[in-house]
């Protein structure tokens, strides 16, 4: 009796929407079934909530079921004083999506340098920095990025009078750079020892050979899952909004409180977020392609 090997299994584990590869056709017509759903949604809940749109359907529903409510919503939009919220919320968050994006970028470019630095020295022959790097990975990974955002801005952010907008930065940066500085460690420790062997042979030093010969392949390694950590970095932004900081969720709450309704700003802040999370995995998996067929 032939042998039966189960089929190989890919484990994907990622804090972002799954990445849709070329070779797991549910996963990317889910993706594509929620990207163009949600885009949808956006295009679609302020055209049918336009006046002429919602004075036509309400006449029919009036016609088949009059009651006052519905006459008085047919007297407003008759009036020209119905106001779309749905436009007026599209219109408000271009603002607290460009502070959103500045904290994001800011907080992965200033991350990417604590975590080349942690990686670096976990693997440090220097017990000092060694140590250091160990502590600073376990000891951030170890609490929760909100209470890191809340000492930072709360209770350093009076010692050093930090703005809003650094303290977000700053916390944002340093909880991410032990996540990647893991990153880092594991690939730099990936490129095979005889690299490093083969460059010392050749008159380089430690650093030089680093910097000039590991560090190029590890990037090449480490650059999808450092694609998906700005994914969950881009999510977890909105944490930021218990700061004084007027981002995406910010601004949807002070539109909600100021029209005393939350559920239409939250719907939309919840779809825009959706569609850049769904776009950027879709980045991340055109770019580890890319490497793959490089690597071929």
């Amino acid at each position: 009796m032939a042998e039966v090997r189960p089929l190989p299994v890919r484990i994907q584990v990622t804090d972002g929407a799954l990445i849709p590869g070329k070779g797991d056709k549910t996963v990317r017509a889910s993706w594509k079934i929620a990207l163009f759903g949600a885009l949808g949604l956006l295009v679609f809940l302020p055209l049918y909530n336009m006046a002429p749109v919602q004075e036509f359907v309400l006449s029919l529903w009036a016609g088949l079921f009059p009651s006052p409510e519905l006459t008085a919503r047919l007297d407003l939009l008759r009036s020209g004083k119905y106001q779309n919220i749905w436009v007026d919320i599209l219109l408000y968050l271009p603002d607290g999506l460009a502070v959103t994006f500045s904290v994001t970028l800011s907080s992965i470019l200033l991350a990417t340098v604590f975590g080349l630095a942690a990686g670096l020295g976990q693997i440090s022959r220097v017990v000092l920095l060694n140590r250091i790097a160990t502590v600073y990975v376990e000891v951030i990974r170890g609490i929760p990025l909100l209470v890191q955002i809340f000492y930072i801005y709360f209770a350093l952010g009076n010692l050093f009078h930090l703005d809003g907008f650094f303290a977000a930065v700053l916390s944002m940066a340093f909880c991410y750079g032990a996540y990647m500085g893991e990153i880092f460690r594991a690939g730099i420790q990936a490129v095979p020892v005889g690299q490093m062997e083969a460059a010392l042979a050749l008159g380089l030093s430690r650093s030089q050979a680093i910097r000039r010969i590991i560090l190029p392949q590890t990037v090449k390694i480490i650059l999808p899952a450092i694609g998906n950590e700005f994914i969950a970095l881009l999510k977890d932004s909105s944490m930021v909004s218990v700061m004084a900081l007027v981002d995406l969720l910010r601004l949807a709450k002070n539109y909600g409180s100021n029209h005393g309704d939350y559920f239409p700003p939250l719907t939309v802040v919840a779809l825009v977020y959706l569609v850049m999370t769904l776009i950027l995995s879709w980045l991340v998996a055109l770019m580890e392609e890319r490497l793959n067929q490089n690597a071929r």
